[in-house]
């Protein structure tokens, strides 16, 4: 019987060593950065926003199963036209992204010790 000790390829090449790049998305007319304060249950947050109000925002339907949100995140928010203080969640950033919004001035770089002073 012949052996079958061969090794299946990968699909995948292990070896590159050429940096990933990873697009960020950036907000858009209406649109504000805010950092998640808490969590209410029900795909709704906390949300305190760089325009200086806290919002209830909600986790839009495409987001809820597919980006986990937690707390002290930073989020792109799109307010409710007819209710200031509430509004939609429609980008969490990951770590990544957050270090380079914060190197090229979107964001403050100690945001988080701002908003503790604030709130």
């Amino acid at each position: 019987m012949p052996s079958r000790s061969r090794k299946k390829k990968s699909k995948h090449s292990h070896n590159s060593q050429a940096p990933v790049k990873i697009r960020v998305a950036n907000k858009e007319d209406g649109e504000v950065y805010g950092v998640v304060l808490q969590t209410l249950g029900n795909s709704r947050m906390k949300v305190y926003c760089f325009d200086g109000k806290i919002r209830i925002a909600r986790i839009r339907g495409k987001l809820v199963k597919r980006m986990w949100i937690r707390e002290e995140d930073i989020v792109i928010v799109s307010p409710w036209e007819f209710q200031d203080n509430k509004a939609d969640i429609v980008y969490r950033y990951t770590r990544n992204q957050i270090s380079w919004l914060q190197r090229k001035g979107y964001i403050p770089e100690n945001y988080l010790e701002n908003l503790m002073d604030k709130i």
